[in-house]
């Protein structure tokens, strides 16, 4: 039973057990030696939380307004790419978790389903994370569609340049195109919750949003290709000023880590960013985010969003990260090892497990709603 894990580990050490080790590894890897991947999740130890007692923590809530939605938690799901490859209609579930949960979910611009069939399940909910095409054309319609989805917020991600060297993906020899090779083959026997999940229901997913660029009757592979194929564009400051005049609703740029990078997206209209460093799949020797939200919060004020998600496991890491500044949080892998474990009920309880553990973390502290925490860190 998933709904017993105590702590967000024991999910990812069941979501260990039912994947093959070629997927395992890509969700939990990072990028070069992994040292920055290690970072995220320890430079939280290097705060502390300052407690005050004798107060009236019976009325805290960890309800939050974030624009003009109130959530449930300052958290929602961050993008995570093949969600539905890891445990079938994984999308679908996340978008469902999220609506029953209260909290907000950013669909990936690489998820295996399409925008119109997860913002069926919940659009006002959903958020929609765009990886520009190098054609403009292509980037502008999948812009559309998400408005005419009903999807209120757009996020860029712009931390992708050129592609990373994930050493575990090329050791197992993992590629978006995935092929049934006999070593797939053999540890996907080993692991048959998967297996029968994926390959005795029709095989391989494709990437929903995409297949209709790849042209009529393209199967999954070609799809894949034909995704790749139209990654790394060249990105500037002009292409992200073109974007926030062609999308109608709020604009978030994701995968900021500079001051001044902050600042331009303040001037060119963007409602919030996103400080990450994309889990530490990109470069190891990149900052965490938590090192550069303070400098980010400083830089921009109350002009706009600032949010942040990296590393994050457990309640009092959603707190920290709230007390050094971020308006909200994200989290990826979390989730991402709920879905792997156990599906919709894994996700429930990735969330209920933060969400359960910031409550506990507010009422230790004396902090009774989620602004309170920013005068509780002591670095």
């Amino acid at each position: 039973m998933n709904r017993d894990a105590v702590n967000i580990e024991e999910l990812r050490r069941r979501a260990r057990r039912r994947l093959p080790r070629l997927l395992f590894d890509y969700i939990d890897g990072g990028a070069g030696d992994e040292s920055g991947l290690k970072r995220n999740t320890a430079s939280f130890a290097g705060y502390r939380l300052s407690p005050r007692y004798l107060l009236d923590i019976g009325a805290r809530t960890t309800a939050t307004s974030l624009w003009e939605r109130r959530f449930a938690a300052p958290f929602g799901i961050a993008p995570v790419g093949l969600a539905g490859l890891f445990y079938r209609d994984g999308e679908l579930l996340f978008a469902q978790a999220a609506r029953d949960a209260g909290i907000p979910y950013v669909m990936s611009g690489a998820s295996i389903a399409s925008i119109e069939e997860v913002t069926a399940i919940d659009s006002q909910s959903t958020w929609y994370q765009l990886y520009p095409a190098r054609d403009r054309g292509l980037t502008l319609d999948i812009v559309r569609r998400a408005a005419d989805a009903g999807v209120a917020v757009l996020v860029i991600t712009v931390d992708l340049p050129v592609p990373a060297k994930r050493e575990r993906d090329i050791r197992n020899g993992f590629d978006y195109d995935l092929r049934l090779s006999p070593s797939l083959a053999l540890d996907a026997l080993k692991h048959p919750r998967w297996t029968l999940d994926h390959l005795c229901r029709g095989g391989l997913p494709s990437f929903g949003t995409w297949a209709r660029y790849a042209g009529t009757g393209a199967s999954a592979r070609e799809v894949a290709r034909f995704f790749l194929d139209q990654g790394y564009p060249t990105l500037t400051w002009v292409d992200m000023e073109k974007l926030r005049r062609d999308w109608p609703g709020r604009l978030i740029i994701k995968g900021l880590l500079h001051a001044d990078d902050a600042r331009m997206a303040a001037a060119i209209g963007a409602d919030g960013v996103i400080v990450s460093n994309h889990g530490g799949r990109q470069l190891a020797c990149l900052p965490t985010a938590l090192e550069a939200l303070p400098e980010i919060r400083a830089a921009v004020g109350d002009r706009m969003r600032v949010m942040v998600d990296g590393g994050i496991r457990c309640g009092s890491d959603v707190a920290i990260a709230l007390g050094l500044g971020a308006d909200f949080v994200f989290i990826g892998r979390a989730a991402l090892y709920g879905l792997a474990a156990a599906g919709y009920e894994g996700v429930l309880r990735s969330v209920a497990i933060l969400k359960e553990e910031l409550d506990l973390t507010m009422g230790q502290i004396g902090v009774t709603s989620v602004p309170g925490l920013r005068s509780a860190l002591v670095s």
